[in-house]
């Protein structure tokens, strides 16, 4: 099975004949057998040429790269060998059309809240549960994009303030989100996991025939994959909230592992090769799905994600968010 290689080191990647390799500095090299890549994550200051992307390109694998904060900056993406040009008009016309655009927002939030109760009843987080089952109360009543994402983000505010109780480790409290830049260690490491998934979901829609850059709930813009976003507010509760909770409470990470400059925190190369280890595990987590009947990857789980997305497009069947069972 093919996997994704995060680059965590500076070097060079190249190719000789059928083969990739990683050379860190004069002596050190590192064989990557292309058969065995998925993707590439490039977190490392690392120089590559037009041999190299063209062959990665030759074998329809993605490179994404963060900048030096760990950030996403942006993505190398294979030309696709096959198009629907059936689905993209039907992506669009979903899009066009503001009420099966309003269907696909509520349902992405509509799996993302589950998941995000799903983790405070684990935690026996009774007040914002309350609070939060209230709030999704207006939901069905939303009648515009901006309603859904204001229901949306007072869910999130309360979910956050949850936090400080759900991580036992008094250095990491967290008052409210931070984005741009996040301004303590449980923001950096929230916002780090949270862009390394939309970069791992950008991935799996590139193995489908969904175009990246068409969204419902995020609107399209000229600078990102939105429909990753979109998608992600199912699994980042699911995925990046539960491998945070764990590796604080059990100190996995502790606050040696950031760095601080002025009002920006981020995670120092130590601590983002941990972050990496324990959300590729979760990534390759298996469980019995009830319909397939077989064990699947939640990596496997973002990917039939998209699948559904693609039958409810075509008409083929009406399109129900991920809401873990087990």
């Amino acid at each position: 099975m093919s996997r994704r290689y995060y680059i965590n080191n500076s070097g060079r990647l190249k190719r000789k004949e059928n083969t990739i390799f990683f050379e860190i500095g004069e002596k050190e090299r590192k064989i990557i057998p292309i058969n065995d890549i998925d993707s590439i994550y490039i977190f490392g200051e690392v120089d590559l040429n037009t041999k190299v992307l063209n062959y990665l390109a030759q074998n329809n694998i993605p490179v994404h790269i963060f900048n030096y904060y760990g950030y996403y900056s942006g993505s190398f993406l294979p030309r696709k060998k096959s198009v629907s040009g059936i689905l993209l008009v039907s992506q669009v016309s979903h899009y066009t059309d503001y009420s099966k655009r309003l269907y696909l927002a509520k349902s992405f939030i509509e799996g993302g809240v589950y998941h995000i109760l799903r983790n405070l009843k684990t935690n026996q987080a009774d007040e914002e549960i309350e609070k939060i089952n209230e709030f999704l109360k207006q939901l069905p009543d939303a009648n515009t994009i901006e309603e859904v994402m204001a229901v949306e983000g007072n869910i999130r505010n309360v979910y956050y303030q949850a936090f400080n109780k759900i991580i036992k480790n008094q250095d990491f409290k967290i008052d409210k989100r931070e984005y741009n830049p996040p301004t303590n260690p449980i923001n950096a490491l929230i916002s780090f996991g949270n862009s390394v998934l939309y970069s791992v979901i950008l991935s799996e829609i590139y193995k489908t025939h969904l175009e990246p850059t068409i969204s419902y709930l995020h609107e399209p813009s000229e600078r990102r994959f939105s429909l990753s976003l979109d998608i992600s507010e199912i699994f980042k509760p699911l995925i990046v909230d539960t491998v945070v909770f764990n590796l604080l409470n059990y100190e996995t990470i502790n606050l040696s592992h950031f760095n601080q400059d002025l009002n920006f925190s981020y995670l120092n190369d130590e601590g983002r090769k941990i972050f990496l280890k324990y959300l590729e595990d979760k990534l390759e987590t298996t469980i019995k799905h009830r319909t397939l009947q077989r064990n699947v990857s939640y990596r496997t789980l973002i990917r039939l994600e998209c699948y559904k997305l693609i039958k409810h497009l075509l008409g083929e069947d009406d399109y129900k968010p991920l809401k873990a069972w087990w």
